[in-house]
């Protein structure tokens, strides 16, 4: 597959600078660090921090702004951000009123966030595993964080605009996440700039169901078959894990892996929204679009989050971000 790119160890601070160029009035980053942040300081509002490594793109920069993240830092192609990038990122973004950390599940980024909390900012953390598909893996304890991290960027984002405070939204980000599930399924492998060779090896008839952003294996492989058939199994056990009932209200993420059109990612909404409506879930919010990617990975990710009134209110509020906006 061919790249547009100059040298593989200049890719991050390449692609840096190139965001910061354009959305100069949105962003701002750490002099010399792969850490973007918001331009504009809110005083007096709890911080927000993401980031992981880079490849998934809009993730996490792209959500810096008005109503998401105070900051996001970036590691390298598909490895977690170190510890003192993450430490230079708490020092930059905080306003006074302590700093929360939105962590994807991943062993490095848990442990390297971690360890970047520092004793004279107050900082708290939460740490997001919507992925159904597989209990651990060899880079997790427990269920991967993916794409119904964007979702967790929105409303606690819009909570900490509205002036919740850090511990406030510690206990929000928790109830978004036991809330949000995901599930995807891939159908090409991506290539790793980095290395110029496949994330993993997929036959030309087969999808894998359950695949994490960085390759990890998922539940199964099984052959291509129509949209909605895979679509019925993926909500089938989405539905399941979340324990949605008749009557029930859910925001909607259909989100692409870098590869995938929209014209697919459409007629898998379509599909989404049919089944929801049969049983007769109410859909209050629907984003369709490349939110999480894994590089030019083919494939896709449902994502469906239990709304309470609470949340109604958050995932509707402003937000003004370079890859995600609400007016």
């Amino acid at each position: 597959m061919k790249k547009m790119i100059n040298k593989p160890e200049n890719i991050v601070e390449e692609m840096i600078s190139g965001m910061l160029k354009a959305y100069p009035e949105y962003l701002g980053r750490v002099e010399d660090l792969p850490v973007v942040i918001r331009k504009n300081k809110k005083m007096g509002k709890v911080a927000l921090i993401s980031g992981g490594g880079s490849g998934h793109e809009p993730s996490h920069a792209g959500f810096v702004g008005y109503g998401m993240l105070d900051g996001a830092v970036a590691g390298e192609v598909f490895t977690s951000p170190s510890a003192d990038k993450v430490y230079e990122a708490i020092k930059a973004v905080n306003n006074g009123s302590g700093v929360l950390l939105i962590i994807k599940n991943y062993s490095g980024d848990v442990m390297n966030f971690e360890m970047a909390a520092m004793e004279e900012i107050d900082v708290k953390k939460i740490v997001v595993d919507d992925d159904i598909a597989v209990e651990n893996s060899t880079y997790t304890v427990g269920r991967r964080g993916i794409a119904g991290t964007v979702l967790v960027h929105k409303m606690i984002g819009a909570a900490a605009e509205k002036g919740y405070s850090l511990e406030e939204l510690e206990i929000l980000g928790n109830k978004v996440i036991d809330r949000t599930k995901t599930l995807g399924m891939a159908l090409e492998p991506c290539m790793v700039p980095t290395t110029g060779k496949l994330s993993f090896e997929l036959a030309d008839d087969e999808v894998e169901i359950g695949l994490g952003i960085h390759g990890e294996p998922g539940t199964h492989r099984e052959k291509i078959q129509p949209a909605n058939v895979h679509i019925d199994y993926i909500l089938e056990k989405i539905l399941k894990e979340s324990d949605l009932k008749e009557n029930d209200e859910v925001v909607v993420l259909v989100n692409g892996l870098g590869e995938t059109t929209l014209m697919e990612l459409f007629i898998i909404n379509n599909r989404v929204s049919q089944v929801l409506e049969e049983k007769n879930i109410k859909v209050i919010d629907t984003i369709v679009g490349n939110y999480m990617t894994s590089l030019d990975m083919g494939g896709f990710s449902i994502t469906l989050t239990k709304l309470d009134n609470e949340m109604k209110e958050l995932i509707k509020a402003k937000a003004d971000t370079p890859a995600f906006k609400r007016f």
